[in-house]
């Protein structure tokens, strides 16, 4: 069990911090003078964490490959939804992953980071794959309540650290300066991502 749990926390945390959807947007929160509401999309964010490694272990993969219009489905939303962030962030040179607003609420933040990550093919593709491929063929529901509890540590320990790196004074005085220039390669970071997932799609449509 402990050298199981082990393996899922490796690739949980090397998942994590390769840079996606889920960690600009409370980068960009916290950078921006928007530290509570970094930290209420980071629970968001926790939130589809829990969503998804639960579905995980109860056989998410299984589903898919049951009915693979619900995995196409599924990232069809994740691509236009990524294009519709990159479109927003390309737009504006403050912030625009969350609209342009000068503030954002802790409920409408919160919501912000739980359809990020629910709708993250990222996040698909580790849980519905690397993360259910991880466990033994009959694993003890121990095993899982625990896999899952991980998760849901992992995921809020590391976006809260995030927002907290984020928020320092001398990440947000260097962030305010190049802002535009950040937010213009974050659109082109994320466009890639979304239209990549759609073409990707589209193509296993069609096999």
């Amino acid at each position: 069990m402990f050298t199981t749990l082990l393996s899922i926390w490796i690739l949980h945390v090397a998942a994590m911090a390769t840079p996606g959807a889920n960690v600009l947007l409370v980068s960009q929160l916290a950078a921006s003078d928007r530290t509570q509401s970094a930290v209420f999309a980071a629970l968001g964010i926790t939130l589809g964490g829990f969503l998804w490694a639960s579905s995980a272990v109860l056989g998410v993969h299984a589903i898919f490959a049951a009915f693979p219009g619900l995995r196409l489905s599924l990232q069809i939303a994740g691509g236009l939804y990524l294009l519709w962030v990159a479109s927003r962030l390309w737009r504006s040179g403050g912030v625009a992953i969350h609209g342009g607003q000068a503030s954002v609420s802790r409920s409408a933040a919160f919501r912000l980071g739980f359809l990020t990550n629910i709708t993250n093919p990222k996040s698909a593709l580790f849980f519905g794959s690397v993360f259910a491929a991880s466990f033994p063929v009959a694993p003890s529901p121990q095993l899982q309540m625990a896999a899952v509890t991980m998760v849901v540590v992992n995921t809020l320990c590391w976006h809260t650290l995030l927002a907290y790196l984020f928020s320092r004074g001398r990440v947000r005085s260097t962030y305010a300066r190049v802002r535009g220039l950040a937010n213009r390669i974050a659109a082109a970071v994320v466009g890639a991502l979304g239209l990549g997932l759609l073409v990707a799609t589209l193509r296993d449509a069609r096999a």
